[in-house]
């Protein structure tokens, strides 16, 4: 059977929006929090359950992205991504139809695997078909559309939440509509067998493989997404004791962050052609700090639309700058499951935001937090710069150690 071309325009559209599920999994519901928390506040502790509501994909996420990473260098990339895809329209959904909020937990669990074999399926494919600026190119692309995406989700998620939280949930069946899309137009790529001995002076995979690196940039995608998460974890909340925003109003500013987040997205390989992978992390981390920084100053609703949309930038190089100096990094024989280790450095900053940060806003009130941790972001910025000889001394160590 001849195979699609990976630079066609529906092969590419499929990725793309493949892609676009993940962002879909938390924030699409964030709207719906407050009401939610009203309709079950009968049940104990019922503020951090709510907020486990939103977080709880991000621990199944973890659990599961190691298994995609091996699913996906053993078994194949688009099998994982079709099974993934049914799975998630149907878990993502069952928060409309269930009236317990224990079972909706349950629903969410199962919804947080199914975004596991997404993002390392989706991204896998991405990292197989494309090499060099064209892979850093679409990967921007990828983070840009996920960005896109979430403002068409949030906004609307918002829009259906005014008559109730439980019409957002429906948005998760969208993955239903991508199915027929990713069994014609996805193809598995030829790669080389993992249980395959290497021949000949070619490296083994396990000495080729970069793990101190790897495991600083996992360390500080982890720190940044504990950080990230305040916004549509705590914004809803913070809006509405702050400017007593409604649940569109939180998705709209939400969505400001990620149409913001978008842009930048979609510049990352322009940016990569002029800095490092080293060099990038700064700019991450001075746009992040400056736009929490503001978000907690801020005495207004449009003030803090301008934090949102500063931290967007910053949020925006990061996950591209990520994924592909990951890619770059590893040999194709164990990329699925080096991605799958980023994904689950990813959303265990998101599943341990509110644990992190519920605590101190408790005590210290919202605006604090903010600005406590955008403060911390601008002084790792100034560290990274500080650094920089060091940092990229250690990187160029790590990627040749085992």
């Amino acid at each position: 059977m001849k195979q699609s071309n990976p630079n066609s325009l529906l092969t590419k559209a499929t990725l793309l929006g493949a892609s676009t599920l993940t962002v879909m999994s938390g924030a699409t519901i964030a709207p719906s929090l407050p009401a939610m928390q009203d309709h079950f506040a009968s049940v104990g502790n019922v503020e951090l359950w709510v907020r486990l509501v939103l977080t709880v994909p991000a621990l199944f996420i973890v659990i599961g992205s190691p298994l995609a990473g091996v699913i996906v260098d053993r078994l194949g990339r688009k099998p994982l991504l079709v099974i993934s895809a049914a799975l998630y329209g149907f878990a993502g959904s069952s928060g409309f139809f269930l009236d317990s909020l224990f079972a909706i937990l349950c629903g969410r669990a199962l919804l947080g695997l199914s975004v596991a074999g997404v993002i390392v399926s989706a991204t896998t494919l991405i990292a197989d078909y494309y090499i060099g600026a064209a892979r850093a190119s679409f990967m921007g692309l990828q983070a840009a559309f996920m960005g896109l995406g979430g403002v068409l989700f949030l906004s609307t998620g918002g829009s259906l939440a005014e008559s109730s939280w439980r019409y957002p949930f429906l948005i998760y069946l969208l993955a239903w509509l991508l199915l027929p899309l990713i069994v014609t137009f996805i193809y598995e790529p030829r790669r080389v067998n993992p249980l395959t001995p290497q021949r000949g002076n070619q490296p083994s995979t396990n000495a080729s493989t970069p793990t101190k690196l790897l495991l600083l940039i996992y360390g500080v995608t982890t720190l940044s997404q504990v950080i990230f998460y305040l916004v549509p974890v705590q914004l809803p909340f913070y809006l509405r004791s702050l400017t007593n925003a409604s649940a569109s109003q939180s998705g709209m500013a939400i969505a400001l962050c990620t149409l913001f987040s978008a842009i930048a997205s979609m510049g990352y390989g322009k940016v990569k052609t002029r800095l490092d992978f080293v060099s990038i992390l700064p700019l991450i981390f001075f746009l992040m700090g400056i736009g929490y920084v503001q978000i907690g100053l801020a005495g207004s609703y449009a003030l803090i639309l301008i934090g949102l949309a500063i931290a967007g930038l910053g949020l925006g190089l990061l996950m591209p700058n990520m994924t592909v100096w990951v890619s770059a990094a590893v040999p194709d024989a164990v990329r699925g499951r080096a991605l799958g280790g980023l994904s689950t450095s990813l959303f265990l900053g998101q599943f341990l935001s509110p644990i992190v940060t519920q605590p101190v806003s408790q005590k210290f009130g919202l605006g604090v937090t903010y600005a406590f941790c955008g403060t911390l972001l601008l002084v790792l910025g100034v560290s990274f710069i500080a650094m920089k000889r060091q940092v990229t001394a250690f990187t160029a160590t790590a990627s040749k150690a085992p």
